[in-house]
């Protein structure tokens, strides 16, 4: 008989030293309250079965799955997956361990939010439903809360709207003991925005000559808008040459003028009036301008100054 295509598989000269490693995880001892993780060998209507490298395997009934409303057993549950379950029964009856995902899941999950909350992570969730005041979601299958206030910057009337829709927030309050998780998607846009006018505010320059809009008058001086969303302050002592009691006796809210940049410091523009020059280059759009280093002073700001200090 012709021996060519026959493989060796004599396993005579293996120790048991070769097997060490799978007898000691089938003769591990299993004490309920354990996390441990096995791999999904049989998925059924009512439970799912998991291989645990042990000498029994494990059983999760469908109402130790999951607590998140839309978890679908046929759906969610794969054959092949591995997952991490918390020991709840050394015996269900029929020599199999008693296990539930939704104990253990609970367990990391709030694990992973408090890491997310001190450290503000930004996370994406799903809305599920729209409730008296608010959004419910889950996180890591955690159910959450996201109050109409904290949605967006601006005003939300229809919260039915958001339901289905996708959003990405931060955590602002986790209380495991209190089971209390409220998100907020309005703290990102805050952010978002802050980067957004630190990055414009980087592209400006001390110097340069622009138009506004008074668009708030105070007794230290007035607001001017200078456009792309930017707006500066003209100090009383910088509106004009003679000394002034108030900028109305000046300037009114929604007068037109001519300001120059003369300062710009944690996220502030500063502006003067009496300093701009006869005949100098009006910049009529700062959107157009460019960030220049002047070899005569230093650099306006960096960026990472203007977002640490910035605020709308």
């Amino acid at each position: 008989m012709s021996t060519e295509n026959i493989t060796n598989t004599d396993d005579s000269n293996l120790s048991m030293d070769d097997f060490k490693e799978e007898i000691d995880r089938s003769f591990k001892k299993i004490s309920e309250g354990d996390i441990i993780k096995g791999t999904v060998i049989g998925v059924s209507d009512t439970e799912v079965s998991v291989d645990l490298g042990y000498y029994a395997e494990g059983i999760i009934g469908l109402e130790e799955l999951s607590n998140d409303p839309n978890f679908s057993i046929k759906d969610d549950i794969i054959v092949g997956d591995e997952i991490s379950a918390m020991v709840i029964g050394n015996d269900d009856g029929h020599g199999n361990i008693l296990l539930s995902k939704k104990r253990a899941d609970d367990i990391i999950a709030w694990d992973k939010i408090m890491e997310d909350y001190e450290a503000k992570t930004k996370v994406k969730v799903k809305i599920g439903q729209a409730v008296n005041g608010g959004l419910i979601t889950y996180l890591y299958g955690i159910r959450a809360f996201i109050p109409a206030s904290q949605l967006s910057l601006s005003y939300v009337k229809d919260l039915e709207s958001w339901v289905g829709k996708e959003l990405d927030a931060i955590i602002i309050t986790a209380s495991k003991e209190n089971r209390k998780l409220v998100l907020s998607a309005k703290e990102v846009e805050i952010d978002k925005a802050n980067k957004e006018k630190a990055l414009k505010i980087s592209n400006l320059t001390r110097g340069l000559v622009t138009t506004g809009l008074v668009e708030k008058i105070v007794p230290y001086g007035a607001f001017v808008n200078i456009g792309d969303g930017l707006s500066g302050l003209v100090h009383i002592s910088q509106i004009c040459e003679k000394r002034i009691k108030s900028p109305n006796e000046v300037i009114k809210e929604g007068d037109n003028v001519t300001v120059k940049i003369i300062d710009i410091k944690d996220g502030k523009i500063s502006l003067s009036m009496k300093e701009v020059k006869a005949k100098e280059e009006v910049i009529e759009d700062v959107e157009d301008t460019q960030f220049v280093y002047q070899a005569d002073e230093e650099a306006t700001t960096s960026l990472a100054s203007l977002l640490k200090n910035i605020k709308l």
